[in-house]
């Protein structure tokens, strides 16, 4: 297996997010943003190429909007 630089750059960035999230909805109580958080820590190390990176991080950002935004 070959690490590109800029694959492992932009994964910090998810796992960064991620570890704020998760921290936030773990003292907080909030579901929607635990998981999320978990998400975007766990999801980095299976995205094989950076598009898939960039797509289920950004899917899983909107997942978190759209449950906020309904109430969860």
């Amino acid at each position: 297996m070959s690490f590109d630089a800029n694959w492992l750059f932009l994964s910090l960035i998810p796992g960064a997010i991620g570890s704020v999230l998760l921290i936030y909805g773990k003292k907080l109580g909030r579901f929607p943003q635990l998981f999320a958080g978990l998400a975007l820590l766990i999801y980095p190390y299976f995205a094989t190429t950076i598009a898939s990176l960039i797509l289920v991080g950004v899917a899983i950002i909107l997942a978190l909007w759209c449950a906020v935004r309904l109430g969860w």
